[in-house]
């Protein structure tokens, strides 16, 4: 059985934990499940898209408490867990990147009161460093849509990845 066909014929009770995994916000879970049965995996990608362009300042503010600092190596053998190590694994460990990206993350977090989000998949330390310094001079309207846009992004990955290779462990 394909992962998408997996993913329309299970009870909703058995897919939602898995989809709170991709994206902890109970209503696009709820509307992913809803768009069963996908024809394939780019209508099922389709619908979570639509789903999550919706998201709520308090559905953004919960998703975050999901995912560690940018730099910081999630621990255990969850699914979002699992997903975040392989999103951050682009990410340099050296002394300079970690030591910029800490006092970043402190000065972001100063400012916005939330972990700074991104969608690492592929970016370097660099890259993921010249961007948040460029979001630090946001107000506190575009950073908000922009941290929305970075966690829809990493929702369809995941959602992507538990089609195509089951949950992370």
């Amino acid at each position: 059985m394909t992962g998408l066909q997996h993913f329309n014929d299970a009870e909703a009770a058995a897919m939602r934990p898995s989809l709170l995994a991709c994206c902890d916000v109970p209503a696009w879970a709820d509307a992913v499940l809803a768009a069963r049965p996908c024809a394939d995996l780019d209508d099922l990608v389709a619908a979570a898209d639509s789903a999550a362009r919706g998201f709520t300042p308090a559905e953004v503010d919960r998703a975050l408490a999901a995912h560690p600092r940018i730099g910081e190596r999630a621990q255990g053998p969850s699914a979002t867990a699992g997903w975040s190590r392989q999103e951050q694994s682009t990410v340099s460990r050296d002394e300079r990147t970690q030591r910029e990206l800490l006092e970043g993350n402190r000065a972001y977090e100063e400012r916005f009161g939330r972990v700074f989000l991104i969608c690492a998949t592929g970016l370097t330390g660099d890259e993921i460093l010249a961007s948040l310094r460029e979001r630090l001079g946001h107000d506190d309207a575009t950073e908000d849509a922009v941290v929305a846009d970075e966690l829809r992004k990493i929702a369809l990955l995941r959602l992507r990845k538990l089609i195509e290779e089951g949950p992370q462990s």
